[in-house]
């Protein structure tokens, strides 16, 4: 009965999606692959990018200042994550984009002391660097739990067995820790990047030409508001899908080493026995 009612309810939803003239389908097609539109996607996917990027360095940066024996390397870790989980990723735009009204001009210098170069904030700080800044800092904040947790979910006995096996603390990281930290990590880096995408929507309203401000301006003339959100839509969806595929993929080959390397370990148990 379940399954009846949810096909009626698709079929009704289908039907009127694609009956009702309104939604203008042909000017969707028309607009589809319209140059403007393409350039838009490419400076959403470059942006997502360049973000996701810098963010896994400095996300891993701040985890480990986190997770540091330094008390105050991790008050300060602490610190940051709570200020830029805190304020709105819209926020955070519109400050980096308005950054000129609090430093009129930005240096490079001693603290305190002589300046050797001197910018205008205006000229260097563009809604595209605006954009970065932004984005970056607050998914920082987020990717820096998710890199601590996957950390933490490794258990200690781990890595007291691999030194004591004479590995050294790189060898122990990048051999024992990290491989098992990564399953526990990508499925929600995987969330946090779709997330990622459609955040770059937000960087319209610095006017920076991304997809959502590209279709924007194309429907501020002709006035074919829903037609050109749809178009935006559909984009979205099926970047979204690609990383998603993408996603998958990744974690069904982690989870095949993993797989191989219990069945190693339980060929290594057996024959230790046998002997």
């Amino acid at each position: 009965m379940a399954n009846a009612i949810v096909l009626v309810l698709a079929a009704m939803a289908v039907t009127t999606i694609f009956t009702n003239p309104r939604f203008e389908w042909e000017t969707v097609a028309k607009y589809f692959f319209e140059i403007r539109v393409l350039k838009g996607i490419g400076v959403s996917i470059g942006m997502t990018a360049v973000t996701m990027a810098l963010s896994l360095v400095s996300g891993t940066l701040v985890a480990l200042m986190r997770m540091g024996d330094s008390r105050l390397m991790s008050t300060v870790a602490a610190a940051f994550i709570w200020v830029f989980r805190s304020i709105p990723m819209l926020v955070q735009l519109l400050f980096w984009y308005n950054l000129a009204a609090l430093f009129p001009t930005l240096s490079l210098g001693i603290p305190w002391g002589p300046r050797f170069i001197t910018f205008d904030s205006n000229s260097v700080i563009g809604p595209l660097t605006a954009a970065i800044i932004g984005l970056t800092l607050h998914e920082t904040a987020y990717i820096a739990e998710l890199i601590r947790s996957g950390l933490l979910a490794v258990p200690d006995g781990q890595r007291q067995a691999a030194s004591a096996l004479g590995l050294t603390p790189d060898q122990i990281f990048f051999r024992v820790t990290l491989p098992q930290a990564l399953r526990v990590i990508v499925p929600p880096m995987g969330n946090e990047l779709i997330s990622l995408l459609k955040a770059t929507s937000l960087v319209s309203v610095i006017t920076l030409a991304d997809l959502l401000y590209s279709v924007q301006l194309i429907y501020a003339k002709n006035f074919q508001t829903v037609p050109l959100l749809i178009v935006a839509a559909i984009w979205y969806m099926i970047i979204t899908g690609v990383i998603t595929l993408l996603q998958q993929r990744l974690e069904r080959r982690l989870g095949r080493h993993t797989m191989l390397s219990a069945d190693k370990a339980g060929k290594v148990k057996r024959i230790e026995h046998s002997v």
